[in-house]
């Protein structure tokens, strides 16, 4: 899973741990997101989206579809 995290922090002035204490987790689990290590939960998403003001299909893309 692809996803837009960096540029939509960047565009908001914000850091990895700012996000993170925004949204209740580690700056270490943000990293991972960023990265494609961490596929992060539905709620966790949707909060990601919100904070940012957009739909989770702006922050987050599948890479493809696989059977």
């Amino acid at each position: 899973m692809k996803n837009r995290i960096k540029v939509a922090r960047a565009e908001y002035d914000m850091t990895q741990a700012d996000l993170a204490e925004k949204i209740g987790v580690s700056r270490q689990s943000i990293n991972a997101i960023e990265k494609g290590k961490y596929v992060p939960s539905t709620v966790l998403a949707l909060k990601i989206a919100k904070l940012f003001g957009r739909k989770v299909e702006d922050i987050f893309m599948l890479d493809s579809l696989e059977d």
